[in-house]
Protein backbone atom coordinates (compact mmCIF):
# COMPACT_ATOMS: atom_id res chain seq x y z
CA UNK A 1 0.00 0.00 0.00
CA UNK A 2 2.82 2.19 1.11
CA UNK A 3 4.02 2.38 -3.17
CA UNK A 4 0.18 2.42 -4.01
CA UNK A 5 -0.03 5.66 -1.92
CA UNK A 6 3.29 7.20 -3.02
CA UNK A 7 1.92 6.57 -6.74
CA UNK A 8 -1.60 8.42 -5.79
CA UNK A 9 0.16 10.97 -4.44
CA UNK A 10 1.82 12.14 -7.52
CA UNK A 11 -0.99 11.87 -9.60
CA UNK A 12 -4.17 12.33 -7.77
CA UNK A 13 -4.05 13.76 -4.87
CA UNK A 14 -7.91 13.34 -3.97
CA UNK A 15 -7.34 9.52 -4.52
CA UNK A 16 -4.37 9.68 -2.13
CA UNK A 17 -6.96 11.19 1.02
CA UNK A 18 -9.16 8.97 -0.03
CA UNK A 19 -6.52 5.81 0.53
CA UNK A 20 -5.03 7.30 3.69
CA UNK A 21 -8.25 8.11 5.30
CA UNK A 22 -9.02 4.05 4.50
CA UNK A 23 -5.70 3.04 5.79
CA UNK A 24 -5.71 4.79 8.79
CA UNK A 25 -9.81 3.90 9.16
CA UNK A 26 -8.35 0.13 8.81
CA UNK A 27 -5.60 0.77 11.48
CA UNK A 28 -8.30 1.73 14.17
CA UNK A 29 -10.36 -0.97 13.51
CA UNK A 30 -7.48 -3.64 13.87
CA UNK A 31 -7.06 -2.12 17.19
CA UNK A 32 -10.36 -1.86 17.97
CA UNK A 33 -11.30 -5.67 16.80
CA UNK A 34 -8.03 -7.26 18.39
CA UNK A 35 -8.58 -5.94 21.68
CA UNK A 36 -12.25 -7.22 21.57
CA UNK A 37 -11.65 -10.79 20.04
CA UNK A 38 -8.84 -10.99 22.54
CA UNK A 39 -11.00 -10.45 25.69
CA UNK A 40 -14.38 -11.81 24.34
CA UNK A 41 -13.30 -14.15 21.03
CA UNK A 42 -16.50 -12.21 19.46
CA UNK A 43 -15.63 -9.70 16.50
CA UNK A 44 -18.80 -7.55 17.08
CA UNK A 45 -21.17 -6.51 14.36
CA UNK A 46 -21.63 -3.17 14.98
CA UNK A 47 -17.47 -2.65 13.92
CA UNK A 48 -17.47 -5.00 11.28
CA UNK A 49 -20.13 -4.19 9.71
CA UNK A 50 -20.15 -0.70 8.91
CA UNK A 51 -16.47 -0.86 7.70
CA UNK A 52 -17.91 -2.54 4.13
CA UNK A 53 -19.36 0.84 3.41
CA UNK A 54 -16.81 3.00 5.25
CA UNK A 55 -14.09 0.97 3.25
CA UNK A 56 -15.96 0.48 -0.23
CA UNK A 57 -16.66 4.34 0.11
CA UNK A 58 -13.40 5.65 0.46
CA UNK A 59 -11.41 2.65 -1.85
CA UNK A 60 -14.26 3.67 -4.84
CA UNK A 61 -13.63 6.99 -4.43
CA UNK A 62 -9.88 6.93 -4.34
CA UNK A 63 -10.30 4.59 -7.53
CA UNK A 64 -12.46 6.89 -9.45
CA UNK A 65 -10.36 10.08 -8.03
CA UNK A 66 -7.31 8.42 -9.95
CA UNK A 67 -8.90 7.19 -12.69
CA UNK A 68 -8.31 3.37 -12.61
CA UNK A 69 -11.51 1.71 -12.18
CA UNK A 70 -9.75 -1.58 -12.35
CA UNK A 71 -9.03 -1.16 -8.46
CA UNK A 72 -12.87 -1.27 -7.91
CA UNK A 73 -12.77 -4.83 -9.81
CA UNK A 74 -9.52 -5.85 -7.89
CA UNK A 75 -11.29 -4.72 -4.02
CA UNK A 76 -14.86 -6.30 -4.74
CA UNK A 77 -13.01 -9.48 -6.25
CA UNK A 78 -10.88 -9.40 -3.36
CA UNK A 79 -13.71 -9.67 -0.92
CA UNK A 80 -15.86 -12.05 -2.63
CA UNK A 81 -12.92 -14.26 -2.96
CA UNK A 82 -11.67 -13.73 0.87
CA UNK A 83 -15.03 -14.61 2.13
CA UNK A 84 -15.68 -17.35 0.12
CA UNK A 85 -12.45 -18.91 1.41
CA UNK A 86 -13.43 -18.28 5.18
CA UNK A 87 -17.19 -19.10 4.16
CA UNK A 88 -16.35 -22.48 3.29
CA UNK A 89 -13.60 -22.71 6.46
CA UNK A 90 -16.30 -21.95 8.40
CA UNK A 91 -18.67 -24.65 7.11
CA UNK A 92 -16.47 -27.53 6.55
CA UNK A 93 -15.47 -26.74 10.85
CA UNK A 94 -17.62 -24.25 12.31
CA UNK A 95 -16.25 -25.16 15.68
CA UNK A 96 -12.70 -23.67 14.08
CA UNK A 97 -13.59 -20.18 12.64
CA UNK A 98 -16.04 -17.82 14.18
CA UNK A 99 -18.69 -16.23 11.82
CA UNK A 100 -17.23 -12.92 12.67
CA UNK A 101 -13.69 -14.12 11.07
CA UNK A 102 -15.82 -14.87 7.60
CA UNK A 103 -17.22 -10.78 7.75
CA UNK A 104 -14.02 -9.53 8.65
CA UNK A 105 -12.63 -11.33 5.86
CA UNK A 106 -14.60 -9.93 3.45
CA UNK A 107 -12.98 -6.12 4.74
CA UNK A 108 -9.73 -7.37 4.58
CA UNK A 109 -10.30 -8.75 1.20
CA UNK A 110 -11.50 -4.89 -0.10
CA UNK A 111 -8.11 -3.48 0.80
CA UNK A 112 -5.74 -6.07 -0.61
CA UNK A 113 -7.78 -6.82 -3.72
CA UNK A 114 -7.41 -3.33 -4.26
CA UNK A 115 -3.65 -3.79 -4.26
CA UNK A 116 -3.66 -7.01 -6.14
CA UNK A 117 -4.33 -10.56 -6.18
CA UNK A 118 -1.01 -11.64 -5.39
CA UNK A 119 -1.93 -9.00 -1.92
CA UNK A 120 -5.22 -11.31 -1.62
CA UNK A 121 -3.04 -14.70 -1.47
CA UNK A 122 -0.12 -13.55 0.47
CA UNK A 123 -2.81 -11.41 3.05
CA UNK A 124 -4.71 -14.78 3.70
CA UNK A 125 -2.00 -16.82 4.05
CA UNK A 126 -0.09 -14.50 6.57
CA UNK A 127 -3.20 -14.53 8.90
CA UNK A 128 -3.07 -18.36 9.36
CA UNK A 129 1.28 -18.38 9.29
CA UNK A 130 0.63 -15.98 12.20
CA UNK A 131 -2.92 -17.63 13.84
CA UNK A 132 -0.61 -21.10 14.34
CA UNK A 133 2.71 -19.14 15.34
CA UNK A 134 0.19 -17.52 18.14
CA UNK A 135 -1.16 -20.79 18.85
CA UNK A 136 2.05 -22.54 18.87
CA UNK A 137 3.72 -19.49 21.79
CA UNK A 138 0.35 -20.23 23.45
CA UNK A 139 1.20 -24.30 23.81
CA UNK A 140 4.83 -23.79 24.25
CA UNK A 141 4.66 -21.57 26.92
CA UNK A 142 2.21 -23.51 28.70
CA UNK A 143 -0.89 -20.64 28.68
CA UNK A 144 -2.31 -23.17 26.11
CA UNK A 145 -2.91 -26.70 24.80
CA UNK A 146 -3.35 -27.85 21.36
CA UNK A 147 -7.34 -27.64 21.99
CA UNK A 148 -7.37 -23.83 23.20
CA UNK A 149 -9.35 -21.67 21.21
CA UNK A 150 -7.49 -18.58 20.28
CA UNK A 151 -9.10 -15.08 18.40
CA UNK A 152 -8.32 -14.97 15.25
CA UNK A 153 -9.29 -11.64 14.09
CA UNK A 154 -6.07 -9.97 15.24
CA UNK A 155 -3.86 -12.92 12.97
CA UNK A 156 -6.06 -11.75 10.03
CA UNK A 157 -5.78 -8.35 10.65
CA UNK A 158 -2.08 -8.37 11.61
CA UNK A 159 -1.13 -10.98 8.46
CA UNK A 160 -3.10 -8.35 6.34
CA UNK A 161 -1.45 -5.02 7.39
CA UNK A 162 2.07 -6.89 7.13
CA UNK A 163 0.90 -7.43 3.44
CA UNK A 164 -0.05 -3.96 2.87
CA UNK A 165 3.09 -2.33 4.58
CA UNK A 166 6.01 -5.02 3.11
CA UNK A 167 4.72 -5.93 -0.47
CA UNK A 168 4.68 -3.48 -2.91
CA UNK A 169 1.92 -3.04 -5.07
Amino acid sequence: MVTRLMDLWGSSVPAFLCVAAACLYLLWLAVVLSVVDVRTHILPNRYVLPAYPVAGVLLVGAALAAGAPQYVVGAAGGAVAMVGLYCLLWVVRPSGLGFGDVKLAGVLGLFLGFLSWQHVALGAAAGFVLGGLWALALVVSGRGTAKSAIPFGPSMLAGTLAVMLLVPA
